[in-house]
Protein backbone atom coordinates (compact mmCIF):
# COMPACT_ATOMS: atom_id res chain seq x y z
CA UNK A 1 0.00 0.00 0.00
CA UNK A 2 3.14 2.60 0.20
CA UNK A 3 3.62 2.05 -3.52
CA UNK A 4 0.03 2.30 -4.32
CA UNK A 5 -2.23 3.79 -1.97
CA UNK A 6 -0.86 5.81 0.54
CA UNK A 7 0.56 8.35 -2.01
CA UNK A 8 -2.60 9.25 -3.44
CA UNK A 9 -3.55 12.61 -2.15
CA UNK A 10 -7.16 11.76 -1.78
CA UNK A 11 -6.02 9.41 1.03
CA UNK A 12 -3.47 11.61 2.38
CA UNK A 13 -6.36 14.42 3.26
CA UNK A 14 -9.19 11.41 4.08
CA UNK A 15 -6.78 10.15 6.73
CA UNK A 16 -5.13 13.93 7.86
CA UNK A 17 -9.64 15.05 7.96
CA UNK A 18 -11.19 12.05 9.72
CA UNK A 19 -8.33 10.44 11.49
CA UNK A 20 -5.96 10.27 14.03
CA UNK A 21 -3.03 7.50 11.88
CA UNK A 22 -0.62 5.54 14.03
CA UNK A 23 1.68 3.28 12.15
CA UNK A 24 3.61 0.79 13.97
CA UNK A 25 5.77 -2.04 12.68
CA UNK A 26 4.39 -5.46 11.78
CA UNK A 27 6.66 -7.04 13.72
CA UNK A 28 6.47 -4.87 16.85
CA UNK A 29 6.38 -7.57 19.15
CA UNK A 30 3.84 -5.93 21.74
CA UNK A 31 1.43 -4.52 19.78
CA UNK A 32 1.40 -7.42 17.01
CA UNK A 33 0.74 -9.38 20.00
CA UNK A 34 -1.94 -6.75 21.76
CA UNK A 35 -3.83 -6.65 18.39
CA UNK A 36 -3.60 -10.33 16.94
CA UNK A 37 -1.47 -9.21 13.71
CA UNK A 38 -1.14 -11.98 11.52
CA UNK A 39 -0.58 -10.66 8.41
CA UNK A 40 0.36 -7.33 6.62
CA UNK A 41 -1.01 -5.28 6.50
CA UNK A 42 -3.43 -4.58 8.89
CA UNK A 43 -5.37 -2.20 9.21
CA UNK A 44 -7.21 -1.45 12.60
CA UNK A 45 -9.51 1.57 13.46
CA UNK A 46 -10.41 2.08 16.85
CA UNK A 47 -12.93 4.24 18.79
CA UNK A 48 -12.45 7.39 20.66
CA UNK A 49 -11.94 4.78 23.96
CA UNK A 50 -9.50 2.62 21.94
CA UNK A 51 -11.56 -0.34 21.62
CA UNK A 52 -11.51 -1.94 18.15
CA UNK A 53 -14.25 -1.03 15.86
CA UNK A 54 -13.59 -3.10 12.62
CA UNK A 55 -9.79 -4.23 10.76
CA UNK A 56 -8.91 -5.20 7.42
CA UNK A 57 -5.97 -7.31 6.41
CA UNK A 58 -4.09 -7.15 3.26
CA UNK A 59 -3.91 -4.84 0.02
CA UNK A 60 -7.01 -1.80 -0.19
CA UNK A 61 -7.02 0.25 -3.49
CA UNK A 62 -7.72 4.31 -2.70
CA UNK A 63 -11.09 4.19 -2.71
CA UNK A 64 -11.63 0.99 -0.89
CA UNK A 65 -9.28 2.09 2.06
CA UNK A 66 -11.12 5.71 1.54
CA UNK A 67 -15.16 3.37 1.86
CA UNK A 68 -13.10 0.46 5.00
CA UNK A 69 -12.01 3.82 6.56
CA UNK A 70 -15.17 5.34 6.68
CA UNK A 71 -17.59 2.05 7.37
CA UNK A 72 -14.89 1.78 10.18
CA UNK A 73 -16.34 5.14 11.62
CA UNK A 74 -19.94 4.40 11.19
CA UNK A 75 -19.49 1.08 12.86
CA UNK A 76 -17.53 2.75 16.09
CA UNK A 77 -20.54 5.71 16.04
CA UNK A 78 -22.76 2.63 16.14
CA UNK A 79 -21.38 0.73 18.63
CA UNK A 80 -21.75 4.02 20.80
CA UNK A 81 -25.19 4.64 20.01
CA UNK A 82 -24.27 7.54 17.60
CA UNK A 83 -27.15 6.34 15.13
CA UNK A 84 -27.59 9.64 13.63
CA UNK A 85 -23.64 10.01 12.76
CA UNK A 86 -23.45 6.01 11.98
CA UNK A 87 -26.12 6.69 9.59
CA UNK A 88 -24.19 9.71 7.84
CA UNK A 89 -21.26 7.76 7.49
CA UNK A 90 -23.14 4.75 5.90
CA UNK A 91 -24.64 6.23 3.42
CA UNK A 92 -21.73 8.03 2.52
CA UNK A 93 -19.98 4.65 1.59
CA UNK A 94 -22.89 3.62 -0.17
CA UNK A 95 -23.42 6.84 -2.58
CA UNK A 96 -19.92 7.18 -2.74
CA UNK A 97 -18.01 4.16 -2.91
CA UNK A 98 -21.29 1.62 -4.50
CA UNK A 99 -18.82 -0.85 -6.27
CA UNK A 100 -16.62 -1.70 -3.51
CA UNK A 101 -16.57 -4.29 -1.42
CA UNK A 102 -17.84 -1.94 1.83
CA UNK A 103 -20.65 -0.86 0.51
CA UNK A 104 -22.77 -4.28 1.08
CA UNK A 105 -21.81 -3.78 4.83
CA UNK A 106 -22.55 -0.29 4.77
CA UNK A 107 -26.18 -0.28 3.41
CA UNK A 108 -26.81 -3.52 5.42
CA UNK A 109 -25.30 -1.41 9.21
CA UNK A 110 -27.77 1.89 7.64
CA UNK A 111 -30.45 -0.21 8.04
CA UNK A 112 -29.69 -1.61 11.56
CA UNK A 113 -29.00 1.43 13.02
CA UNK A 114 -32.13 3.27 11.52
CA UNK A 115 -34.10 0.21 12.99
CA UNK A 116 -32.05 0.93 17.11
CA UNK A 117 -32.59 4.88 15.68
CA UNK A 118 -36.81 4.31 15.34
CA UNK A 119 -37.44 1.39 16.44
CA UNK A 120 -39.16 1.02 13.11
CA UNK A 121 -38.62 -2.20 11.27
CA UNK A 122 -39.08 -1.04 7.96
CA UNK A 123 -35.40 -0.17 7.14
CA UNK A 124 -34.56 -3.50 8.42
CA UNK A 125 -36.66 -5.06 4.95
CA UNK A 126 -35.66 -1.76 2.69
CA UNK A 127 -32.46 -3.51 3.54
CA UNK A 128 -33.21 -6.87 2.18
CA UNK A 129 -34.74 -5.60 -0.93
CA UNK A 130 -31.88 -3.73 -2.23
CA UNK A 131 -28.88 -5.73 -1.28
CA UNK A 132 -31.08 -8.66 -2.96
CA UNK A 133 -31.15 -6.58 -5.97
CA UNK A 134 -27.62 -4.66 -5.78
CA UNK A 135 -25.64 -7.30 -4.40
CA UNK A 136 -27.31 -10.76 -4.30
CA UNK A 137 -24.70 -12.37 -3.50
CA UNK A 138 -22.94 -10.64 -1.22
CA UNK A 139 -22.40 -11.95 2.12
CA UNK A 140 -24.71 -8.83 3.50
CA UNK A 141 -27.43 -10.07 1.52
CA UNK A 142 -27.48 -13.53 3.08
CA UNK A 143 -27.05 -11.94 6.51
CA UNK A 144 -30.09 -9.90 5.74
CA UNK A 145 -32.27 -12.91 4.52
CA UNK A 146 -35.06 -12.77 7.78
CA UNK A 147 -35.83 -9.42 7.24
CA UNK A 148 -37.46 -10.34 3.40
CA UNK A 149 -40.13 -11.45 6.13
CA UNK A 150 -40.91 -8.02 7.65
CA UNK A 151 -44.34 -6.42 6.02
Amino acid sequence: MDAVTYPEQKVVDYIMDHLLPVRIPFNHERYSKEYSIEWTPTLIVLDSDGKEATRSTGFLSPDELIAFLHLAIGRANFAAGNFEPAIKAFDYVAEQFPKSAFAPEAIYYRGVARYKHTKDAKPLREVYDRLSVDYPEDQWTKKSYPYRLIA
